[in-house]
């Protein structure tokens, strides 16, 4: 059994600002964000492409700076819209209190979802060409999420068997040892995901594959996770003993099934 370390959430205390991990790990994302996309450049169709469809370094840049704001703005809107509508729906003024903490994967990958789509007509680009080319550079910015999930000692897992050797004792997760859910998440959704992903997408495949490689690998290994992690508590498990978030992690399968079956009846992708 093992005690989470209990990390100080501030990494550098500048006066009266303190720089935080969860910060640095986002910092962390867009950088790798940045380093994946430019490299996402030379696979193909994007490497081939001249003119008014070729991609550079300034869309990298753009669809990051878009994509934050989709994370952002979405991930607190879905929080509040599928976790605790009655509450915000009674405060609306609190769905601005961002602070308090409260985001939801699930609509942040709506946000970013709406700002693909807003960048694929501003630059007059195919909207599953420019899903094709994000998808692959998503999970490391989930598994550095999950990295600052577990420096803040959030978000752990459920009560594990206390002979589990990497059961953990977290400060608010009371005396038993839990299942260090954040850990899952990160090698789960972020490297294996990665990797399977990267791999998948270096070859050149039918428009919207990839995309939907993404929803259906995501949606089934989040579904996996979520039987270790504690649900939230204002919840608990739901239907057919199932938290809320594989709940939101069935229609991304299905409708990642489908994106893919449709994507592969279309005109074969170029060799």
């Amino acid at each position: 059994m093992l005690i989470h370390p209990q990390i100080n959430p501030v990494a550098l205390q500048l006066g009266p600002f303190g720089i935080h991990w969860y910060g640095l790990t986002y910092l962390a994302a867009f950088g790798l964000f940045i380093f994946l996309g430019l490299r996402r450049l030379q696979h193909q169709p994007y490497a081939r492409m001249v003119g008014d469809a070729a991609w550079g370094r300034k869309d990298v840049e753009d669809i990051l700076f878009l994509g934050v704001m989709g994370v952002i703005i979405g991930g607190r809107l879905g929080y509040c819209l599928f976790y605790k509508p009655g509450y915000y729906l009674d405060n609306p003024a609190e769905i601005l209190a961002v602070w308090r903490g409260g985001m939801s994967f699930h609509g942040g990958m709506l946000g970013v979802v709406v700002a693909e789509c807003w960048f694929a007509y501003s630059r007059k680009k195919p909207l599953l060409q420019v899903a094709d080319f994000v998808a692959p550079c998503v999970p490391t910015g989930l598994a550095s999420g999950r990295v600052g999930n577990f420096i803040n000692g959030e978000l752990w897992g459920r009560v594990c068997n206390p002979s589990l050797p990497w059961g953990m004792v977290f400060r608010d997760g009371g005396a038993l040892p839990r299942h260090p859910s954040q850990v899952y998440q990160f090698l789960l959704e972020g490297l294996l995901l990665f990797l399977l992903l990267w791999l998948y997408a270096r070859k050149e495949r039918q428009s919207g594959q990839v995309a939907a490689a993404f929803l259906v690998g995501y949606g089934v290994l989040r579904f996996i996770a979520e039987f270790f992690r504690e649900p939230d508590n204002f919840l608990g498990l739901l239907a057919l003993n199932m938290s809320m978030g594989q709940w939101l992690c069935v229609p991304m399968v299905v409708g990642g099934a489908g994106l893919w079956y449709w994507a592969a009846l279309q005109q074969p992708a170029r060799s």
